[in-house]
């Protein structure tokens, strides 16, 4: 299980490291009424009873499916002579450190075996298990034990970084399987059940419900997060997280803490991003993915307002590569994407993985909001080899107009900055400055409407509403900044 921030997600020698029926209830009122007429008339006027549900029987679905779930160990080289591996329970940022590395025993030189632990499940009767790739990072060896003790040396068919997705086979048949739900159907407020091996505890069943789905990470990756409050743990990673119908919806593979444990926020990566992963490994050996080649930000509600969309939603283009896909089926920057193949985006980070779906060489349909109107495009993917994401500064307080002082750019500075026009900020003060606008930047933009120069800024401005977003070219990036200029 990935810590973020704290800790890594396997337990490595005590190392923290990866890896029913309804029944009906009424509120007494309605039970202890009377039959006289005024009673009557209170009841009848009354709104129909809440039908409240008793707590789930989770042991049903624990006794069926546990099987499934496989216990995964790890070996991985590692120098046993440094401190961390003497004091595996304590980081050097630890309070505890430098107490116990007074009394720590002096540990043998040169190369040791750094032993792991994480949590699987068997998705076919011959033996193939998913689990997270950071779980098997590295490894020169794979054991994987199942829940009647058998242990079997485990092949790493692929394994997938950027998903955090890993494929293995063991050499058995007849096996128990889990079975694979459909990840679209994850509702907030549902129950779910995690099982794994939480610090090595094999088949460890917690359960909780689903906190929120599609929720984007800090660590760039392509995966639309289910987040739940189920108890899961290091040595929970790769372990799978079940709905009530025994179907598997999720892999357990992060959790945020400031302790290296449980705290309430855990984050599983729908199964269907994994199944797709899954089956691209095993008979291609690697993952490809859909690339369209813009730099995409959030739409605010102020930028909302910019453009005349009814609501914050969607994708906005804040730079588009040249001779990309994009570039080249007409997408230009200040276009906001609503829809993918009609699938809506109702917000940017669905995008990145929307495309990523997308194989290579195929044609997918965007719908684009531009000057305030809704239009159909065709883009055809290309392969995705890196990413890049841009995020604007958050916007401020209202304070007067934009609040700038500009000069236009000189040829070197244009040439330097790889634009053909613009103006650069030289101080930032009111508005502008609390939208987070920098000296330094070069305004390219404002609505939309280019800026060649100081004069042109001046009129965009004196024409624009209360809102204006500007377009930024900040060091190789462009964004798109909302300033409220009342």
């Amino acid at each position: 299980m990935r810590i973020k921030a704290v800790t890594a997600a396997l337990i490595a020698a005590g190392v923290i490291t990866a890896g029913a029926g309804a029944i009906k209830l009424y509120h007494p009122s309605v039970a202890h009424a009377r039959a006289d007429s005024t009673t009557a008339a209170v009841q009848e006027a009354a709104p129909a009873p809440y039908a409240l549900r008793a707590m789930p029987d989770f042991a049903a679905l624990a006794e069926r499916h546990g099987p499934a779930v496989v216990n995964i160990s790890v070996t991985r080289p590692t120098q046993a002579g440094a401190e961390a591996q003497a004091m595996p329970w304590f980081g050097p940022d630890s309070p505890f450190y430098d107490f116990f590395r007074r009394f720590q025993i002096p540990m043998p030189q040169g190369e040791m075996p750094l032993h792991g632990v994480g949590s699987g499940f068997i998705v076919s009767p011959d033996g193939r298990i998913l689990t997270n790739a950071h779980v098997v990072a590295d490894a020169s060896e794979v054991t994987v034990k199942l829940t009647d003790k058998r242990e079997f040396k485990a092949k790493i068919l692929g394994t997938d970084p950027q998903t955090d997705i890993a494929v293995l086979k063991i050499d058995a048949k007849d096996l128990p399987v889990a079975p694979l739900g459909d990840a679209k159907d994850v509702r907030v407020g549902e129950w779910v059940v995690a099982i794994g091996s939480p610090y090595g505890f094999e088949n460890t069943v917690t359960a909780g419900i689903v906190s929120a789905t599609a929720r984007a990470l800090p660590d760039g990756t392509y995966v639309p997060f289910i987040q739940t409050d189920v108890a899961v743990n290091p040595g929970n990673s790769g372990g799978p997280l079940f709905n009530l119908k025994g179907e598997v919806i999720g892999i357990n593979s992060q959790i945020y803490s400031g302790t290296g444990g449980y705290q309430g926020l855990s984050f599983a990566i729908p199964v269907d991003v994994a199944a797709n992963v899954m089956d691209q490994l095993v008979q291609h050996g690697k993952v490809t993915r859909g690339r369209i080649g813009v730099t995409i930000q959030e739409v605010t509600q102020p930028l909302a307002e910019s453009f005349g969309l009814k609501k914050p939603a969607g994708a906005l283009i804040s730079a588009v590569d040249k001779d990309g896909p994009a570039a080249k089926a007409g997408i230009e920057t200040g276009d906001v994407i609503l829809k993918v193949d009609g699938r809506e985006i109702r917000s940017s980070n669905e995008l990145p993985p929307a495309i990523a779906d997308i194989r290579p060489g195929s044609t997918v349909k965007l719908e684009v909001w531009r000057k305030g109107a809704a239009r159909e495009m065709a883009v055809t993917a290309g392969e995705l080899q890196a990413t890049k994401s841009a995020r604007a500064p958050g916007a401020g307080t209202p304070q007067g107009r934009l609040g700038v002082a500009v000069r236009g750019l000189t040829p070197e500075e244009r040439k330097q900055a790889g634009v053909e026009a613009g103006v650069l900020v030289e101080n930032a003060g009111g508005a502008a400055a609390k939208a987070g606008v920098r000296p330094g930047d070069i305004i390219l933009s404002v609505n939309n409407a280019p800026v060649k120069d100081v004069e042109q800024l001046r009129d965009r401005i004196a024409k624009a509403g209360k809102t204006a977003a500007l377009l930024l070219q900040r060091d190789e990036a462009r964004i798109f900044v909302p300033v409220e200029l009342g």
